[in-house]
């Protein structure tokens, strides 16, 4: 597993930075927009969003003198992948226990007969 989506993993377990990452999900908006809609303040907000970016889950753009954060749909499909393929290999384990299971059964049934 790439170091990239560890860190984003590791970026969206703080409770702050995900409600940033979720409230840029709904659009773009600048540090001063985001920092209206939370508890924390507007230099609080900057290191969250450097974070988010440095994991690859936000992009940031020039709009005269602001900033405006965006969600990062690479980083957002990278880590997706991810947890897709993880998702596929925890389901491949269930339905190979699920048949040991079901083969121990059968066993069991036809030595009691």
């Amino acid at each position: 597993m790439g170091t990239y989506r560890l860190e984003a993993l590791g970026v969206l377990g703080d409770p702050t930075r995900r409600t940033i990452f979720e409230t840029l999900a709904a659009g773009p908006l600048s540090v001063g927009e985001l920092a209206e809609r939370l508890p924390v303040s507007r230099p609080a907000v900057s290191q969250h969003l450097r974070a988010l970016k440095e994991a690859g889950l936000v992009r940031d753009r020039a709009v005269g003198t602001r900033r405006i954060y965006h969600v990062d749909p690479t980083g957002v499909a990278a880590l997706r992948a991810y947890l897709d393929q993880i998702w596929g290999e925890a389901l491949a384990a269930f339905k190979d226990a699920v048949e040991s299971d079901r083969a121990d059964d059968d066993t069991s049934t036809k030595e009691q007969s």
